[in-house]
């Protein structure tokens, strides 16, 4: 009986030492840690939202957004900023690692944290909008009104959060920015803190405003839980870039027109079309320019068109020209930070002006190629008559009996004829001279055979006097 009590109570001693260090665990307060790095787009909104309903979701105390952008898409930032602006938890916005920034559209969302912290040696503003307007008064209107819009977004931000409204202000007109010692002491952020553990320390026990009332923080012994972004949004994040979009959109243009010139290579036209809907995918979340995107279609067009016109590379030249001008437009009202990379675009046209002068020589030689098969293979060849061609007859070519005339006089049976020309079902023919003797050196040209004359009749007579 003691035995069977001391198995149950060890039985009952593993169950429970296995449970309740996770039912502690489970209990131990944690914070959601996002990331959030690169140029700001739609992916990046998504993620955020989909990150931090997770963290909500999940009881964290509160999430830190890692956040490291040289700026990105006005859109896609006032999306992360409502968010933030509506989230049932604490958000606190890092600016990590040290070396970072939060400039342009990460000052934004930097502002709109409930906690905004920066690591030593990081730096924050330059907000000015970029990417607007070319020139003209028109364009200097509308340049006036965005900035004037950015400026008084960012300062409402920054007095809800108790910040310094003037710095935040003069960061969009005037594109001012701030390292980690001065943005503190200007009230621009609230902590710096050197990494995740003692930004948490820091924070903890601050009250702060949430949308739906205040709350303290309690972070001190919470662990930090990694929020990635899962497989689909890292290829989204991928394919959104603006060089690899770009190069999406070229290799369709390359597939396609391979399979065009090749027909039934198969292979090719599912790698372009793949492709081609991908980059309109990656176009969708991008800020493109209609008329780059439109001359990157018409210099399709062109090389597509030399397949099948003689231009002597006349349109190519014209689809090379347009797919450069195309390339340079295609992102231009984002600004420098929505732009193909210039190597990128002059690999790309190295890469397209290589491939159609494959093309146009391969044209080339296939129109002096002679031909293999019908008529016109035999043209050229030789024949043997095999019967009279006075002027027409019969002659026999690769094992049939054609029927055949005679362009320069008669021709007896068994001798050799040159085909000319094909005119419907008749062959046009000539005879083929003898053939030329070959002298060695120190030899004599041989004296040409006399020919034989049928005696006359007076002939006759004088011989056989």
């Amino acid at each position: 009986m003691a035995k069977v009590i001391v198995i149950v109570l060890l039985g009952l001693g593993i169950v429970f030492g296995g449970v309740l260090p996770g039912l502690a665990q489970a209990a131990q307060p944690w914070v959601g840690v996002l990331e959030l790095k690169g140029v700001i787009n739609p992916v990046s909104a998504r993620y955020i939202d989909r990150a931090l309903t997770e963290a909500e979701d999940g009881g964290a105390v509160a999430a830190v957004i890692l956040l490291d952008t040289p700026g990105g898409l006005e859109s896609s930032m006032r999306d992360i900023v409502q968010r933030i602006l509506n989230a049932r938890i604490p958000v606190i916005v890092y600016v990590y690692p040290p070396g970072g920034r939060a400039a342009s559209a990460g000052a934004f969302i930097t502002m709109a944290a409930h906690v905004a912290a920066m690591a030593p040696d990081t730096a924050i503003g330059a907000a000015h909008p970029v990417g607007l307007g070319g020139g003209g008064q028109a364009d200097n209107t509308v340049i006036e009104k965005a900035t004037n819009d950015a400026a008084a977004f960012m300062r409402s931000l920054a007095q809800r959060r108790g910040r310094n409204a003037d710095w935040a202000e003069r960061a969009v007109r005037d594109s001012i920015s701030s390292n980690a010692d001065e943005a503190l002491r200007d009230r621009v952020v609230d902590v710096v803190a050197p990494d995740l553990g003692s930004l948490l320390r820091q924070v903890d026990g601050r009250e702060v405003q949430l949308a739906v009332g205040r709350v303290t923080l309690q972070t001190a012994d919470a662990r930090p839980v990694n929020l990635e972004m899962n497989l689909i949004e890292r290829f989204f994040l991928a394919i959104t870039d603006p060089n690899v979009a770009y190069l999406l959109l070229t290799l369709a243009i390359l597939a396609i027109y391979f399979e065009l010139a090749n027909p039934g290579a198969v292979l090719p036209g599912v790698i372009g079309g793949i492709s081609l809907l991908l980059g309109l995918l990656a176009l969708g979340m991008l800020p493109v320019n209609l008329v780059g995107l439109l001359l990157l279609a018409f210099a399709f067009l062109l090389f597509v068109a030399e397949i099948w016109v003689t231009s002597h590379g006349v349109l190519t030249i014209g689809g090379l020209i347009s797919l450069v001008l195309g390339s340079l437009l295609l992102f231009n009202p984002g600004g420098p930070l929505f732009a193909v990379s210039l190597p990128v675009i002059i690999g790309v046209t190295l890469t397209m002006a290589i491939m159609m002068t494959l093309t146009i020589g391969a044209i080339i030689r296939g129109q002096r190629r002679r031909p293999y098969t019908g008529l016109e293979a035999l043209v050229g060849q030789v024949a043997t008559a095999r019967t009279v061609l006075d002027p027409t007859g019969f002659v026999f070519i690769n094992g049939e009996l054609w029927e055949a005339r005679c362009l320069d006089g008669r021709v007896e049976a068994g001798e050799e004829v040159k085909i000319e020309g094909v005119k419907g079902p008749t062959l046009l023919v000539r005879r083929v001279g003898p053939p030329e003797v070959k002298v060695l050196p120190g030899e004599a040209k041989p004296a040409p055979a006399e020919e034989t004359l049928e005696p006359t009749g007076s002939s006759k007579e004088e011989v056989n006097a």
